[in-house]
């Protein structure tokens, strides 16, 4: 979890990071991260909170999310009762989305995709200059079937989330191997030429240029926008997910793939432009 006080030029005064609970912990860790923001900035005008799972952007309710087990939460709500304040709630992918097109490796697109590759896979949609948010569901490429056969937390199988993210490629590689290792090790390990990494990135590879190459067909970006932990692996990655991507394609517009600019603090970033947008509009 991580929160920031920012001036209307989105510099930082203060910081918080902590670990996330679950379920209703998780609530209440949040409704004090907040608390404890405001009163270290007496002059505060808004709160953005970026959330993960299905959020209800209009009415600021945290609908779902599997990985904190959190259902039907009032955010908006629960945070004007407690500072008085505006207050915007959003995905937190569709923040770092919003991020990256305003101030990030997207600016200037006017089609992108955002995707975080970390404990989960997401995507922030921009087209034609718009972010796609579906009423909430928009972009939950992370439970697009990919056709593994690996159970998903969703309860679907072949999950894209189930065998890509950083935790499925570590359990894949511990299964493989009865070796434990990082997604960031076993890039490492990719990196140094040892075959049963090789094997698992390469499967990674194959699962994640299935799901991109779909949502390019459906999306058209000029570019890709690769984020959260595995981005770690720069050119490791990107090379060969291009390439994949690439093979899957035919008269599309090929997309540009690159890292992102704000890595883990996109979220945060772009909570901060939604909490200026509210002044804004006010």
């Amino acid at each position: 979890m991580k929160g920031a006080v920012m001036d209307r030029d989105l510099e930082r005064t203060a910081t918080v990071r902590r670990p996330t609970p679950r379920g209703d912990a998780a609530v209440a860790a949040v409704l004090d991260t907040v608390g404890e923001l405001v009163a270290q900035a007496p002059g505060a005008e808004a709160v953005g909170l970026a959330v993960p799972g299905i959020v209800d952007d209009e009415t600021g309710v945290a609908a779902w999310s599997e990985n904190i087990g959190w259902r039907d939460v009032p955010f908006r709500a629960l945070i004007q009762e407690r500072t008085g304040l505006p207050v915007a709630v959003g995905h937190d992918v569709r923040a770092g989305g919003t991020a990256e097109q305003r101030l990030g490796a997207a600016r200037g697109a006017r089609n992108s995709l955002v995707v975080p590759i970390g404990t989960g896979i997401a995507a922030a949609m921009v087209i034609d200059g718009h972010l796609c948010v579906g009423s909430g569901y928009a972009g939950e490429i992370g439970h697009m079937s990919v056709g593994a056969d690996e159970p998903c937390v969703c309860g679907g199988t072949g999950c894209l989330e189930a065998v890509a993210s950083g935790p499925a490629i570590a359990r894949r590689y511990a299964r493989r191997t009865g070796r434990e290792a990082t997604a960031d090790a076993v890039a490492a390990l990719v990196a140094e030429g040892e075959p049963d990494a090789v094997a698992v990135w390469a499967e990674t590879v194959g699962w994640l240029g299935t799901a991109l190459a779909a949502a390019t067909v459906l999306a058209a970006p000029e570019v890709i926008v690769i984020g959260g932990g595995l981005s770690r692996a720069g050119d490791l990655l990107l090379g060969p997910l291009a390439d994949d991507i690439e093979g899957r394609l035919t008269f599309h517009r090929r997309p540009r793939l690159t890292t992102a600019r704000f890595a883990d603090e996109a979220g945060c970033v772009g909570a901060g432009l939604w909490a200026l947008d509210l002044l804004e509009t006010q």
